[in-house]
């Protein structure tokens, strides 16, 4: 039988002790056209470790998902490496999946067949594919829906059937890209604290790219503030507010106000609780 992770072992270890399953070595990536050349990123040096949320932050054009990509191995970099779970990345693979803003759902499949499509490609049987597809389902609170099909779904909905999908392969880490921009407010919201919860049942290292700085507040571990034009690492925060958090906490509301400060101006670093500023 499949069963769901019942705690974060690894998660819940001291920091130090945790084992790094990402490390980000010098990279830089450069986009040439006919028209210009682009110095995307430049030298980016990043360690992840195990069981970790990580939020890149930062506005447009500042290379969050150009690194998501090259970490999921949909690009490769220019210089430097990408180390995963102790390979260097040469493309995609099991250990890293990826959940996008749009969920790419197949229409003519329901929602069980489209959490099943990634263990039929792996050879899993039939039953062991409907078990553990029903798990994540019910992990996500969809498994009412399974015979649904995309078109009679809502987008949070939607949303939830791609995590069950991508939980359901069982990857090392969970690459989320701007997965809720599309969503109202009021969804994004209830998927904020629905993520949490899964995380800290799954114990799964996540690196999830946004440049809205509350919902990087409510959900990271730690926060890698970029800067734009080229891309580059401008600052690392520690958020050490415990999880379960709430959107309207004054600690969330107060520290994502500070940080917001500190984005416009850099000598602005207020002594807010939750928050452990490093260079």
């Amino acid at each position: 039988m499949t069963a769901l992770p019942e705690t974060r072992m690894a998660a819940e270890a001291e920091p130090e002790l945790r084992l790094p399953v990402l490390e980000i070595q010098n990279v830089s990536k450069r986009f040439t056209t006919k028209r210009a050349d682009t110095l995307a990123l430049d030298n980016i040096n990043l360690s992840v470790r195990d069981g970790e949320f990580v939020c890149l932050l930062g506005p447009s054009g500042c290379g969050k998902s150009t690194l998501l990509n090259m970490i999921a191995g949909f690009d490769a970099p220019d210089g430097g490496k990408v180390i995963a779970n102790n390979k260097v990345v040469k493309g995609p693979g099991p250990d890293r999946v990826v959940v996008f803003q749009e969920a790419a759902l197949f229409p003519w499949m329901n929602v069980r067949a489209n959490v099943e499509f990634g263990l039929k490609l792996a050879g899993m049987g039939s039953a062991e594919r409907k078990e553990r597809a029903r798990n994540y389902l019910r992990l996500v609170g969809l498994e009412r829906f399974e015979k649904s099909y995309v078109h009679e779904l809502s987008g949070g909905m939607k949303q939830r059937v791609q995590l069950a999908r991508s939980l359901a392969v069982e990857p090392r880490m969970l690459l989320m890209d701007e997965p809720f921009a599309a969503l109202d407010a009021q969804t994004r919201d209830v998927l904020q604290e629905e993520l949490q919860t899964i995380w800290q049942r799954t114990g799964k290292t996540i690196i999830f790219v946004t440049h809205n700085v509350r919902e990087a507040v409510l959900l990271a571990d730690r926060i890698i503030v970029m800067s734009p034009s080229p891309g580059r690492i401008k600052r690392e925060i520690e958020v050490t507010l415990e999880h379960p958090r709430s959107p309207d906490s004054h600690a969330i509301v107060d520290l994502a106000a500070d940080i917001r400060e500190e984005l416009r101006n850099p000598d602005h670093i207020a002594d807010v609780p939750g928050k452990r500023w490093s260079i």
